[in-house]
This record gives C-alpha cells, structure tokens and sequence, in this order.
C-alpha cells in the first residue's frame, strides 16, 4: 500500500468516481479491501469513516474485493433494497437500501471472520496503552462497544471495535483500527461524551434498532501497523445505576468463555486451543460492572498504571 495517500486527500467527487469504478483499496491494519460501489451515500460514509486510513488506487493485490449492489428488479424502485458481495458470492440476503453504510461494515466484520484464519479471530475490543492491551468479550448489549468508544476518544488506542486478531506465534494482538460500531442510546451518550467526534448517517429499524458508526481517531489509524501485548481480559457488563465493581475471575472460567467468543477455536484446532490457553495464562482476567463511562474511565486508567505507582 502506498501509505503516504490517504482516503481524505481525495475530494468527495473524486472518492466517489474511484469507488464506483471499483479501483480503490483501502488498508485497514494487516488486511485491505478493494471496493466497488455507486451508491452516493455508502461514499460519503466512507469518505468521513476512513479518512485518515492509508489508500491505493489499482493495487496489485488486495485481500479481499468486495462490493455493495443494487438488485436488478423490481426492488431497485419498491422498497429498494442493497446486497453486499464478496468476490462474486453474495453471502447473505439483502437488507432495506437505507441499510447500505451499516451493511457495508458488518460485511467487512464479516468476510474477516469467515476467513482470516492464520489469525485467532475473537468478537472482541481491543485498545492499547503503552504497549499493553485490554480485550473485552462480552455479548450484545453488554455495553463492550460503548466503553470501547470512551476509552478510545480518552487515551486509549483503539485497535478494534468487533474482531479483535490475535497473531498465534506471538500472542501479540493486531490492530485494525475501523470504526466502532454504536446502536441505540449508547449513540446519544457517545454523541454528549464527544461532540467533535465523526459519525457515519445512522439506519434505522434494523435488528439492532437505531445504529451507526464512530470514526476511529486518527492517531489510532497513524499506528495501525504497531500491535500490542494483551495484559487483561475484561468482561464489560453495564447496569443502570450500578457503581463501578471490578472482581477478578478464574483464569478456567475466563477460558472456556473465551473460546466461546472465538469465530474460528474450532477451525484452528489444537493450535486454536494453544492459542487462547497461552493467551489467558498471560493475562489478568476481570469482570466488570459499570453504569457511569466517568466512572470506568477512572477504573481503566488505575488499571493501567504501572505496578508500584498510586
């Protein structure tokens, strides 16, 4: 990838004309996508997500060629819909037209997750500060992709919102740095905690309600290809009302949970078994309840102060 070019040098009309003739690659950490679009809003997204991401116009190789289409039929005209495509397969079913920035993103989460397997690939965040990294599993509407968001527009550097890739012969954890992935309230606190913050157009009456997308921090973008060492497993658990509790968890528990949380323990075999079990042994593991994002900044930023330091 030619790193000196960026999405944001191009002007909106000319990112658009790059997309809609499916020339452009946009690098996202150790993977790049090569995109094919004509719809004008699906651009504009983009456009504003990715800004900061390093681009290539006709690469000579990308990892994956993906594109977002219309329908030829009737649904281009009554209630219109969008399908998203990776290399010539169309994976699932279309979702309503006004779906298309959102689609494009959960098929990127996607077409990692079904295939990036030299990686452990985890639904998980993962952030980075001084070369030490917090992963946080937790199911829908646990509240992971809210804090994920505080802590990355608060010091912390994102390395991922959805897919966290754990590289086995290291453990080292990989950035990605795309954009965090918000729904419902969790948008309007998000919007209160950083008015200067970008955002994708929101969809809305999808089946996760009212969603959108944070653009990652430019400087979590500038250090993309740096990975980091994973030192804590956090399970994020928000509960209105609840004051901030931090309790550690068996080091078995965290195991099994975690596994569960991997798309591909299984397709690894026993080095997906290696993998999580040296990557557990390695690192301090807690759950966490919270209500108040001031509050967990505060037990985040004690967490990560050196041992010895008040």
């Amino acid at each position: 990838m030619t790193r000196h070019r960026r999405v944001g040098v191009f002007s909106l009309a000319e990112f658009r004309t790059h997309l809609r003739t499916g020339r452009l690659a946009i690098q996202s950490g150790p993977v790049s996508w090569q995109l094919h679009c004509e719809l004008p809003d699906v651009a504009s997204a983009l456009h504003g997500l990715y800004a900061a991401h390093p681009c290539e116009l006709d690469p000579a190789f990308s990892d994956y060629h993906v594109a977002l289409r219309t329908p030829r039929n009737l649904r281009r005209w009554l209630r219109p819909q969008v399908q998203f495509w990776i290399d010539d397969q169309a994976p699932f079913e279309p979702l309503p037209r006004d779906q298309a920035p959102a689609m494009l993103e959960w098929g990127l989460n996607w077409s990692l997750a079904a295939s990036a397997h030299q990686w452990l690939t985890l639904h998980a965040a993962s952030l980075e500060r001084e070369g030490q990294v917090v992963i946080l599993p937790a199911p829908p509407g646990s509240g992971k992709s809210t804090l994920c968001a505080a802590l990355a527009l608060r010091g912390w550097r994102l390395l991922s919102d959805e897919l966290t890739l754990i590289e086995p012969t290291n453990l080292d954890a990989l950035a990605l740095a795309r954009p965090v992935n918000l729904k419902n309230a969790s948008i309007d606190l998000i919007r209160a905690f950083e008015p200067s913050a970008r955002w994708a157009p929101e969809a809305y009456d999808t089946q996760k309600g009212r969603v959108t997308h944070l653009a990652p921090p430019p400087q979590a973008v500038e250090r993309m290809h740096e990975p980091g060492r994973p030192r804590w497993i956090v399970f994020p658990r928000y509960q209105a009302g609840a004051e901030p509790l931090l309790t550690p968890r068996s080091k078995v528990t965290t195991f099994t949970h975690f596994a569960e949380n991997a798309f591909n323990y299984s397709i690894l075999g026993e080095l997906g078994f290696d993998t999580v079990a040296r990557l557990v042994d390695q690192c301090e593991c807690y759950d966490f309840q919270y209500s108040r994002l001031d509050d967990a900044l505060e037990v985040f930023n004690w967490l990560s102060q050196p041992e010895g330091d008040d």
